[in-house]
């Protein structure tokens, strides 16, 4: 945009006026003014545009320096990992933010995992290429009345004392959602749906009722004891027909741990079908 009169041609008169001066003195000398002041005149548009250059520079470099602070901020040093049960690699990937998810960690950790990236066993130690730190545990609970009657039947014979967890379990899971679950097909997999969403486990209705047709025509008490499995001394079990080490190693805290319990084979089940194919969904036969 221009200027107000900053490129204005100068009046004549006060330009006449110094000539007039060098002609009548007749020193050339009195001219100097006039030159210099007339290179300070082309100079200053000069200093004007010098500024507005390097402005880009400038604000170039503070982007720069923006940019490499935020890198910085978003590195978390590698951290070793001990694998706990119901841990996936899915699971801890996600967990501490990894680029590249389970793959990127399996590569990492094949000599200590093995060849099978879907079972990891508790106490295996993982080299983690965390971007985030891992959030701290929440605060324990305070004591309920659940937690009270399975404290105070400790002493019960252990059926008994197995019984009282479950339910207080349940009671307690269904005390938290704000509503009870059907004792059917449905109401154990969208309980433990939103077990899974807690967890960070993917997985929807569809793709677990599915693989439990499948494996199991819903039947809650399968059992498979003509596989090679079941040659092998395990048999596979329950709902979507899980064996037990399977079982033990994707166990989902807050679950029972008996594999004939429908939430937990379902919930233990997509949580290794997560680890091994992405999700649940992705299974169309045996896995």
């Amino acid at each position: 945009m221009r200027g107000h009169g900053k490129h204005r041609r100068p009046k004549n008169v006060p330009l006449t006026r110094g000539i007039a001066a060098v002609s009548l003195t007749g020193s050339a000398a009195l001219a100097l003014p006039l030159a210099g002041a007339t290179s300070a005149a082309a100079a200053a548009p000069q200093g004007t545009h010098s500024v507005a250059v390097a402005k880009p520079a400038v604000s170039a470099a503070l982007q720069s320096v923006t940019a490499n602070a935020s890198k910085a901020a978003s590195r978390v040093a590698p951290v070793k990992y001990s694998v706990v049960a119901g841990d996936s690699l899915s699971k801890i990937a996600g967990k501490y933010g990894v680029k590249g998810g389970w793959k990127k960690l399996y590569r990492d950790n094949r000599k200590v995992v093995g060849k099978d990236p879907g079972l990891i066993r508790p106490g295996q130690k993982l080299s983690v290429a965390a971007t985030r730190t891992a959030p701290r545990p929440a605060a324990p609970a305070p004591a309920t009345r659940a937690s009270v009657t399975t404290r105070s039947a400790a002493s019960a014979p252990a059926p008994a004392v197995k019984a009282a967890a479950t339910a207080a379990t349940k009671a307690a899971s269904a005390s938290t959602a704000g509503y009870t679950y059907a004792d059917n097909l449905e109401g154990w997999i969208r309980e433990s749906l939103d077990i899974m969403a807690r967890e960070g486990i993917p997985g929807t209705f569809d793709g677990i009722y599915r693989n439990i047709m499948r494996e199991s025509s819903g039947n809650p008490r399968a059992i498979n004891n003509w596989d090679s499995n079941a040659l092998a001394g395990t048999p596979s079990k329950g709902l979507l027909q899980v064996i037990d080490p399977t079982f033990q190693a994707y166990h989902v805290a807050g679950t029972a741990n008996d594999p004939y319990d429908p939430v937990a084979n379902i919930t233990a089940a997509c949580n290794y079908a997560a680890a091994r194919y992405g999700s649940i969904d992705n299974v169309f036969g045996a896995y």
